[in-house]
């Protein structure tokens, strides 16, 4: 695999330096999407966990939205005593996942989009990931967690080429980037930014194709 392939199926990947901070500030991001069979509807669903967290200066997020960049519902929220970690589950088709990581002012973001295609002669569909954005050493020069809060849910960072042109972060997808710059920011976060409680009306969209290789 190629570079943008491992980064679309695996998530960023972050220094060793960076990975023992937010070990050592207890900030848990779990990037990864896995493939489920729901045995009851005889179907196949993808699996994703909203996640993380931040500390003043250390901010680590993941979450997901429709393929439109819109919000989508949990299948189970989750409630801890510790914080920065797991705060939903969620299940569906098709999923665009969003990562975004901070280190004071500069950011990390990753937008791929895993989508199921069916495998002929094979009842277990595959995993399809694409890039569709990346964007590296974004700066935003403000605190969110402290003096600058109230601007929150209201600004994102800047991402540039080498060049030094703003990237084309595609604009559907500008409001998650919103949420998502505010929750590396929530320090001690005990809850979801991104998904949605309400009834997870997404799971009927499931694919004809996969429909009919899970019934043979």
């Amino acid at each position: 695999m190629n570079h943008n392939q491992i980064l679309a199926l695996r998530g960023l990947r972050l220094p060793a330096m960076t990975l023992k901070g937010l070990k050592s500030a207890g900030i848990y991001c779990q990037p990864s999407v896995s493939i489920e069979h729901q045995h009851l509807a005889g179907r196949y669903v993808l699996r994703g966990v909203e996640s993380g967290g931040a500390v003043a200066d250390l901010g680590a997020y993941c979450s997901f939205v429709d393929e439109n960049g819109r919000p989508i519902s949990w299948l189970q929220r989750v409630d801890s005593i510790a914080v920065n970690g797991v705060h939903a589950v969620v299940v569906s088709p098709g999923l665009v996942r969003l990562q975004l990581v901070r280190v004071r002012h500069t950011y990390d973001l990753l937008i791929t989009r895993h989508v199921l295609a069916a495998v002929a002669g094979v009842k277990r569909p595959t995993l399809q990931s694409s890039l569709v954005f990346y964007g590296r050493r974004g700066t935003l020069e403000m605190d969110l967690h402290g003096k600058d809060s109230g601007f929150c849910g209201t600004v994102r960072p800047l991402f540039l080429s080498r060049s030094g042109e703003p990237a084309g972060l595609p604009a559907s997808f500008e409001d998650a980037v919103v949420r998502m710059t505010a929750a590396v920011s929530c320090v001690g976060c005990r809850h979801a930014h991104l998904l949605q409680p309400g009834a997870v009306e997404n799971l009927g969209s499931v694919s004809p194709e996969i429909v009919e290789e899970v019934s043979h």
